[in-house]
Parts: structure tokens; sequence; C-alpha cells
């Protein structure tokens, strides 16, 4: 999908001139969430919020340049689960999100704020930059951070990277309200390449090397069936997440975009 929308684009960036660019200024709220190994049927029963601010270059009435910086809180729970696994792994977290982006945009309709006839727009677009990222578990009224306690056996210096790039794909519709302002309706995925996003991927550690190497902490919240079944289910090398996907995350939001003017092209 993400080839297919960056195909489309190049070849209307290449087949258009760079005539009459505008700007704008925006910001946007919505909603954020999660998806992976302790959401992997895409429930929507932990939605978190959502927000940024962007900046557009309108290329011509087909092709924009964004940048944006967002943020977004993802979490979920195995209790919200109908999986009896899940349910007794009996694992959370949430995060805060934090994101740049750039991205290049395609209008299926020529649009232009300030033109009576072309106030209206379905567009897709692709892009990529960099998130930040740290999952916490609620433990004993606290908030704790998971990747120090390297909850999967990970060794010192091996923790999984905080900061990674991302590339970041969807559509939308933007509709001019008048010559200034106008609103975008936007649903936005991000693919990742982790699957830490929830501290959840592969297999569970032996508890006796985890806590020398981490601590008693670690090895409460590497397994935390025992706070819901007789007999925990974290035994050494039994599967705790899935490993063969990363984890993903997606927004869906509403802007109020500024028109700040440009450079208008002389009639010929």
């Amino acid at each position: 999908m993400v080839r297919f929308f960056s195909a489309i684009i190049l070849i209307c960036c290449l087949s258009t001139s760079l005539i009459a660019q505008s700007y704008e200024l925006g910001a946007w709220a919505g909603v954020s969430n999660y998806f992976g190994d302790l959401n992997p049927n895409f429930s929507v029963a932990r939605l978190g919020p959502a927000g940024g601010i962007l900046g557009r270059v309108n290329v011509n009435p087909r092709v924009s340049f964004k940048l944006s910086a967002n943020y977004a809180n993802v979490g979920f729970d195995d209790a919200l689960s109908n999986n009896p696994f899940q349910q007794a792994r009996n694992l959370s977290f949430q995060s805060n999100i934090f994101e740049g982006v750039g991205q290049v945009e395609f209008n299926f309709l020529p649009f232009v704020s300030s033109a009576y006839d072309k106030f209206f727009s379905p567009y897709l677009f692709v892009g990529g930059g960099v998130f930040h990222f740290n999952p916490r578990t609620r433990f004993d009224d606290e908030w704790v951070q998971l990747q120090p306690l390297g909850t999967e056996g990970q060794g010192r210096n091996e923790e999984y990277t905080l900061t990674q790039p991302i590339l970041a794909y969807g559509g939308g519709v933007k509709i001019a309200l008048n010559y200034a302002w106008s609103i975008n309706i936007e649903a936005s995925a991000r693919r990742l390449f982790t699957d830490y996003l929830d501290d959840v991927s592969t297999t569970y550690a032996d508890a006796q090397t985890l806590e020398n190497l981490r601590g008693p902490l670690a090895v409460q919240l590497a397994d935390r069936s025992w706070e819901v079944v007789e007999a925990p289910i974290g035994e050494p090398g039994r599967q705790r997440g899935d490993p063969l996907s990363n984890d993903a995350y997606m927004t869906f939001g509403v802007s109020l975009i500024y028109h700040i003017g440009g450079i208008k092209c002389p009639d010929f």
C-alpha cells in the first residue's frame, strides 16, 4: 500500500510544474489507537488522545508537502481481551508518543481554498519520520518504565531503542471554509520497525536469570499471570508475544488550517 501511494504521488509530482505555491499553518486534535501483541484483533476498546501542529506547502492544486510534530497516547490491557491466553497473560502498557513526520500529499481533485469551484478534495499521503516512545505499566499504584527492566531477558546495553524511524501513510478529506481557513479530516497509519512498542515480542525469560540481571521487579512484571491465575504461565521459552509482525498505531483527527498566501502566477 505504501509503494502504491508513493508511485501515485511521484508520478503526479513529475507531471506537474511548480507554478503557484501557497503556504498553510494549522493544528489538529483527535484520537489514537495501538495494534500489536496486546491488541492483535484491532480492538478500539482503548483509544487515547492525539494532536499536533503542522505546516504545509501547496505546490499546486494537486500536490502538497507537509511537516508535522505530533503527540499520541497509546496502550492496551490483556484484561480487555476475550482470548483466554491473553487474560491469563495479564500484561498491560501505555506510552506517550512524540513524532516528527514529513509527507507528500496527492489531491484527487484540484484543491484551492480561495477558489469556489475547488474547495473540496479527498487525498492520499505517504511519508516518514522518527518517533519516540517509552512503554510503562501500572504496578502498586505507580507507573513503572518497562524498557530498563529487560522483561524478555535483554542483556545490559541490549535493550530496544526508544527513538526509531517510522513510515506514515493514509488519507483524508480537505474542505475549504473560506479563503483563509479550511479543515482536514484525516486517518493516518504508522508502520513501525520495532515490535516493542508494547514491551512484548518473543518469549518468557528464565526468572532466576532475569532476577540476577535486573532484580525482582523485572520478574514480577515480565510474567504478571501470578496476579490472576494460581499457576503462573511464564515458563522459560514459552511464547509471550509474536515476533513475526511489528507493532503499529494510527491516528484519526480533524485539522484547522490557516492559509497564509503565496506567490500567484501571472496570467498569459
